[in-house]
């Protein structure tokens, strides 16, 4: 099995995991700049964890667009099936 090198997402070494600290341990003025606003999942749940490849120039795409970038594949998509 080859390595994967994703820069948004490095793996953690065990140092990293000794280091580590949960949320809870941020001073509560850090903990407010970071609210929970992800929405409940209706039921039946709206939207299914999957995997998908997609090609490197699509991904940039819409990376470059910002924030939210699988939120716009999943509305591109949906317009493409109706």
């Amino acid at each position: 099995m080859s390595e994967i090198n994703d820069p948004d997402n490095p793996e953690w070494t065990d140092a990293d995991v000794a280091r580590s600290k949960p949320a809870s341990a941020l001073p509560a003025s850090v903990r407010a700049a970071f609210p929970k606003t992800r929405a409940a999942q209706t039921e039946p749940p709206a939207k299914v964890p999957i995997s998908l490849r997609l090609s490197v120039d699509v991904i940039e795409h819409f990376k470059a667009q910002g924030p939210d970038w699988e939120r716009r594949i999943d509305d591109t998509l949906r317009a493409v099936i109706r």
